[in-house]
């Protein structure tokens, strides 16, 4: 099969790459599209040292599946953390933080960046009908804001402030509107603060705010910048919550007084539940298709990299069909 393949930072585009084989309890889904987010930009950088086909955002089609084979040819999504089931965190429900877990396209287990990707079963969500393909592939992103609201209340009355302009930040932005509460998205620039705009979000231009007014209860740090967790501390109000969406393979150094003197609850948020994000995207709840700048065919994978690695770009998605021959 065609793949894209991540070696020692560099991206190669593959023409005869073995194909995948299900185990028992899995499914070979044939990839539909797949996006590529910064986490995979932060892969080539060094970010957990993977090796192989990256990819974690998808949408397929399931083409063999031997313990539910009414599966077969129904379009899905897939949930990334494949665990063990066992080991203590399993036993706990934290199957999310299975010590022995691999996670699609970026622990151990190739990815979406491919025509064929397997996954367990009980990984899997139908796509509804009403979900094209291409808003279907935001699904994971999507899932993983809605994991905010599984972590922190975002109450009406609450202040929240979302760092961050880029597809994260402003998918973020709208699933927290959902809750009714006051929602600001701050980045730096103004074509994808015009986004939010149109969306009835209310923008803050980085470069204009001032740093010293700790004015909101709940800061979402989506910058993707090491750089990202100062400044929401300088943002958020004592006694105020500040949530880590952002991956970054650079480290940095902090001042953590600041923390304990006003009382800040730090919370890391990873990935989400998916039957929230799927029911947004088919009530037309959260809208995507503002978030998708081009599509490539997966053979122009390369260069589809290089153009999600520019700066202010948002979502690069790749189109695996073959008879894709331009970018669009």
């Amino acid at each position: 099969m065609r793949v894209l393949y991540l070696s020692k930072g560099k991206i190669r585009f593959i023409q005869d790459y073995p194909r995948p084989d299900p185990l028992p309890d899995e499914a070979l889904i044939r990839v539909l599209r797949a996006g590529i987010c910064n986490t995979d930009l932060e892969l080539q950088q060094g970010y957990k040292g993977f090796e192989g086909v990256p990819g974690h955002e998808f949408v397929g089609q399931v083409e063999v599946c031997d313990t539910h084979p009414e599966l077969i040819g129904r379009r899905v999504v897939g949930e990334i953390n494949i665990s063990c089931g066992s080991c203590p965190r399993c036993r706990e429900g934290l199957r999310t933080h299975c010590q022995n877990r691999r996670v699609l396209g970026i622990l151990n287990k190739d990815g979406a960046f491919a025509e064929y990707l397997t996954l367990p079963v009980e990984n899997l969500h139908l796509v509804p009908d009403a979900v094209s393909d291409a808003e279907a592939a935001f699904v994971e992103p999507l899932a993983a804001c809605f994991e905010i609201l599984e972590q922190v209340q975002a109450r009406p009355t609450r202040a929240v402030l979302v760092l961050g302009d880029g597809k994260l930040g402003l998918l973020a932005a709208q699933a927290l509107r959902l809750t009714g509460a006051q929602v600001t998205i701050q980045g730096r620039h103004a074509e994808k603060l015009a986004i939010a705009s149109r969306l009835g979000i209310a923008t803050s231009r980085a470069d204009d705010a001032p740093r010293s007014a700790a004015a909101y209860d709940l800061v979402i740090e989506c910058t993707g910048s090491a750089s990202g967790l100062e400044t929401a501390r300088e943002l958020v109000k004592p006694r105020g919550t500040i949530v880590l969406k952002s991956t970054v393979a650079s480290r940095t150094t902090l001042d953590l007084a600041p923390f304990v003197v006003d009382e800040i609850t730090l919370v890391g948020s990873r990935c989400g539940p998916f039957e929230p994000a799927l029911r947004a995207l088919e009530q037309k709840r959260i809208s995507v298709a503002p978030l998708l700048s081009i599509t490539y065919p997966l053979d122009r994978g390369v260069e589809a990299f290089a153009r999600a690695a520019e700066h202010g770009m948002l979502k690069v998605q790749l189109e695996m069909a073959q008879n894709e021959s331009t970018a669009r």
